[in-house]
């Protein structure tokens, strides 16, 4: 799997700059990071570590959010491989869906329309005009199939600079072969068991984009509207106000509705107001989803306003008067009910028109009408929109997709729930996000799109004698045929010349949503359709990482389709990332304009660097934009390269299984530390690898590496410049300066390991200054290893001598003498104890702070340190 290189030795000058690289390079050439199918096929699946990467959305460029969640995903790979796993780490690319298709429009210039015929010929112009131009469904999928291949080559480019352990020959496309046949497959199992269905109802409807929006994808946001009061014509003359902010709505108004406790309106409850305007009798029914303190506290139910209105009409059994069309403009045709001609001359007034359009025109006929009481209000309210919409939705009926996920079914909602306790949440606290989504749903997961670039809907409906489909009857195709293209191709047993004709066939029109592929992702990435073996090597996987954001929608769904396909979650851990945000502490995001992109990042600090800022963030925490601390890391990757050099500049190279408690090199290691404050630093060190270890098997990557890095600041600043002098031979004799050298390459080597998972350029290219395998291959330190070496020492010997010697320099830079200057006397004060293990480690201390006369006399409460240098005698 990877073959060894010759030790190089330390350089005279080590440098970051160029390591991305020379490494990336060597790690591709030597499959470092190939994972063993064949050992996973015939081993313990517990030897296997399978992740399921998220494939990011191929719409352009990745930010700086990108890199630091998926930094945080590569650590735990590398951490997982050390540990002896088979690591199973593919990547994808989410390449179908709407950011494609508007990124393609926007690029090229172009929209599809899917009436004009295919232009093999066609080239997309050079430079892309005000007017979009009009292509064909077949021309503009190549079209996305170009872009998204551009794309994801940068995209690959970029994650190597960055280090990510993936192996790329297991690469997959959300809208290749593979996933659309697994997508599709994933439907028709869904179609047979009965929990996928085709309904006619309201739907959430994005105007711009024209297509279906399920609940997962709402935002909420606040908007600026207008309330107007109507008077509405109740019995007995009596005028009954209404509060609303869609005037426009008026037409499709086919109740009012009232709180059951609201005294002011019981009288009305069960009779009959007539509307404004357009004169339509209308019942006024009670639901305790009224809110009496809203407005005047009775509401007008239209077809449709809002959700509150669909469950209005669907618990009330009310009449259906639909205005707006699938374009966000008000129909030709006026709705029922509407007879009078002076109600089909207001209704004419609006036809054609746009919402806004509709809301002005309206207003102005209610205040001719004297129906407008007072005059309009301003108000501030939060409207639904999609996700990645611009515009309000609005509701339509249309016939659509769903896939049960427990909105309306109790039982699925409870087992559904039951897996989100079954799985082992990084941190703990992320579940309720998924709990309080699960209760929340109200339907069930709308999965059909009126696109253009996404996996089919794989189904075809007979036609009768009028042409009409009969979607009672889906003609489904065979497994082996799947993936299929329903507007391409032809269903079993049906000629091409008989699509559309009477008596024939039609295929389904739509794609099915991006998280219906997105969902199946382990499925996909394990070859479940075409590699049993394979599958059953890596699934159920063992982590989903991923952000918070998503988890009512790409996690919640992989669970939905996991459970009901195949009896399982199909995950055992989810580590959840935090956002990123800008100075004034809000997410950045492509959307919002002001997101980072990381390629100057990578280039200006080098990839370890932005690694160290990304693994500092704590899992599930947003975490602030931080250049200052990708500096700090950058020094961090510069020290590492400095000390190397110094230690192995000392001779007798470190020993590849030194700290892995294995082999003749760590024995002799093991033999060779003799000093109290050797063994000491072994001890100190020994606890840094159960703690970073423990870190990491809660997945805790930011914990790791501070435990790491303070003991390799402690190792730097204090242990090295305290044994420096007796590693060179100065002092100690042999067996200490074999002490120190032995001590110094065994830290070094083991804190390359612990850093390896965070900063894998600077520890790959250290390490093969005298190891011939990668640090990445290597096992990850043991403490018990460790421990062994360092016998009945104690830690507190090393924090007393750095104690002391920081005191020493203190002095000296006071003084504003030169650290080499010579201390006169030395003079402490304190506890037996702390005396005891400052006499274990004097003579370091001595040499270190260029010491003369020790003077110690044993007193109670904290160590006192008195420097008295030369120069002042």
């Amino acid at each position: 799997m990877t073959s060894p290189h010759r030790p190089s030795g330390a350089p005279d000058r080590p440098v970051l700059d160029g390591l991305e690289k020379k490494w990336s390079r060597r790690w591709e050439d030597s499959g470092v990071y190939a994972f063993d199918e064949d050992a996973a096929r015939t081993g313990p699946r517990d030897t296997v570590f399978s992740i399921d990467t998220p494939p990011p959305t191929v719409s352009g460029s990745l930010h700086v959010g990108h890199v630091f969640s998926y930094t945080h995903t590569d650590a735990v790979a590398r951490y997982r491989r050390m540990r002896g796993k088979n690591v199973f780490y593919p990547m994808g690319w989410d390449d179908n869906g709407l950011p494609t298709e508007r990124r393609v429009q926007n690029h090229y210039g172009v929209r599809c329309d899917p009436s004009l015929p295919y232009d093999p010929d066609f080239t997309p112009p050079v430079r892309p005009g005000k007017r979009q131009l009009a292509i064909s469904r077949r021309n503009f999928i190549e079209l996305c199939g170009c872009l998204t291949a551009e794309d994801e080559r940068a995209f690959e480019g970029l994650w190597r600079t960055l280090g990510l352990s993936v192996d790329w020959s297991r690469t997959y496309r959300t809208i290749d072969t593979r996933a659309r046949a697994t997508s599709q497959r994933a439907f028709l199992d869904d179609l047979a068991r009965g929990d996928a269905y085709l309904a006619e109802a309201p739907t959430l409807w994005d105007v711009t984009f024209r297509t279906a929006v399920a609940q997962a994808e709402l935002e909420d946001r606040e908007r600026q509207g207008t309330y107007h009061t109507l008077r509405f014509h109740g019995p007995g003359g009596r005028t009954v106000l209404i509060d609303t902010t869609r005037p426009e709505l008026l037409p499709a108004c086919v109740a009012l509705v009232a709180h059951p406790d609201d005294e002011r309106y019981r009288d009305l409850v069960g009779t009959t107001v007539r509307t404004p305007l357009f004169g339509v009798e209308v019942p006024v029914a009670a639901h305790h989803l009224a809110d009496p303190g809203k407005g005047t506290g009775i509401a007008m139910v239209c077809t449709f306003g809002d959700t509150t209105d669909v469950t209005w009409w669907r618990e009330l059994r009310l009449a259906t008067r639909p205005v707006i069309g699938w374009d966000g403009r008000f129909r030709a045709e006026p709705p029922s009910g509407l007879t009078t001609p002076a109600a089909l001359s207001a209704y004419a007034a609006l036809a054609g028109a746009t919402a806004h359009t509709a809301r002005e025109r309206v207003v102005e006929l209610l205040r001719a009408d004297g129906a407008l009481h007072g005059e309009p209000r301003p108000v501030t309210h939060t409207v639904k929109y999609f996700e990645k919409g611009d515009a309000p939705l609005e509701i339509v009926t249309t016939r659509q997709w769903y896939v049960r996920n427990g909105g309306r079914d109790e039982r699925l909602r409870a087992a559904l729930l039951a897996r989100g306790a079954e799985l082992q949440w990084h941190p703990p606290h992320m579940r309720a996000r998924y709990d309080s989504w699960v209760e929340g749903l109200n339907g069930d997961w709308l999965i059909s799109r009126q696109r253009f670039f996404g996996v089919p809907v794989p189904l075809w409906y007979p036609l009768d004698g009028d042409g009409t489909p009969d979607h009672t009857r889906p003609i489904v195709p065979e497994a082996a045929a799947l993936p299929v293209d329903p507007r391409a191709q032809t269903p079993p047993g049906y000629a091409e010349h008989q699509r559309d004709q009477p008596y024939g066939f039609t295929g389904d029109p739509d794609v099915m949503d991006t998280w219906a592929t997105s969902s199946l992702t382990p499925q996909i990435a394990g070859r479940w359709l075409t590699d049993p073996g394979l599958f059953a090597a890596v699934f159920p996987m063992d982590l989903r990482p991923q952000a918070h954001e998503i988890i009512r929608t790409w996690l919640f769904a992989t669970v939905v389709r996991a459970h009901t396909g195949h009896g399982t979650l199909p995950w055992r851990h989810a580590a959840i990332s935090g956002w990123i945000l800008d100075p004034d502490r809000k997410k950045m995001s492509k959307s919002k304009g002001n997101a980072v992109t990381p390629v100057d990042l990578l280039d200006r600090h080098g990839a370890d660097a932005v690694r160290y800022w990304a693994a500092s963030g704590r899992p599930g925490t947003d975490t602030a934009f931080d250049v200052g601390q990708m500096r700090i890391g950058r020094r961090l990757a510069t020290k590492l390269l400095n000390v190397g050099k110094f230690v192995i500049g000392l001779g007798d190279a470190p020993s590849a299984g030194a700290g892995a408690g294995a082999g003749a090199g760590a024995a002799a290691a093991a033999a060779g530390v003799t000093e109290p404050l050797d063994r000491a630093l072994l001890a100190e060190l020994a606890t840094a690898v159960e703690e970073a270890t423990a870190a990491f098997e809660a997945f805790d990557h930011a914990r790791a590496l501070e435990r790491a890095e303070r003991f390799f600041r402690r190792f730097c600043d204090d242990y090295v410049e305290l044994v420096k002098a007796r590693a060179y031979g100065d002092h100690g004799g042999a067996a200490g300066r074999e002490s120190a050298r032995a001590t110094l390459r065994t830290a070094l080597d083991t804190v390359l390991r612990l850093f390896a998972p965070v900063l894998p350029f600077v520890t790959e290219e250290v390490r093969s200054w005298y190891a011939t395998d990668s640090v990445h291959r290597a096992a990850w330190p043991s403490a018990t290893a460790l421990r062994a070496r360092a016998g009945d020492a104690d830690p507190a010997v090393l924090a007393t001598a750095a104690e002391v010697i920081a005191r020493v320099r203190k002095a000296k830079s006071l003084a504003q003498v030169s650290m080499r200057a010579e201390v006169a006397t030395l003079e402490l004060r304190g506890p037996r104890a702390v005396l005891g293990r400052f006499a274990l480690a004097e003579p370091d201390i001595r040499a270190a702070g260029r010491v003369g006369t020790v003077s110690a006399r044993e007193t109670d409460g904290e160590l006192r340190v008195e420097v008295l240098l030369t120069a002042f005698h």
